[in-house]
């Protein structure tokens, strides 16, 4: 298997725990126990979880997919994962502060997606 591949099977894992939480967010979550902020923390994570899913399909076609695969894979746990903790609350507010660094792995991740 190439390289390039090992993020199409990572893709479908991350759009397996995408839709989850999406379900968990329709079925649950929306069901009074988060103010307007934490839901709209919750929607721009999960958003960003599937457009970045889908971004690591496109990987096995870039000249560089590890580096394209392992910025988008990294911003991805890094940003969504920030997001969705502090949504949930389920870490302090210490962990709000990597989710710069996860946008900024994004948009590399892009970047290296065209070079």
């Amino acid at each position: 298997m190439t390289a390039g591949r090992v993020f199409v099977r990572l893709a479908g894992v991350s759009g397996a725990l995408a839709v989850s939480a999406g379900a968990y967010n329709a079925h649950t979550f929306k069901l009074g126990q988060a103010d307007e902020n934490q839901q709209q923390t919750y929607d721009t994570a999960n958003r960003y979880h599937f457009i970045h899913t889908l971004a690591l399909l496109g990987v096995p076609h870039c000249r560089r997919p590890i580096l394209a695969g392992s910025l988008l894979t990294a911003g991805t746990v890094l940003f969504c994962g920030s997001c969705y903790a502090h949504a949930l609350e389920l870490a302090d507010g210490r962990v709000r502060s990597i989710t710069p660094f996860g946008g900024m792995c994004l948009i590399a991740g892009w970047l290296a997606l065209a070079l």
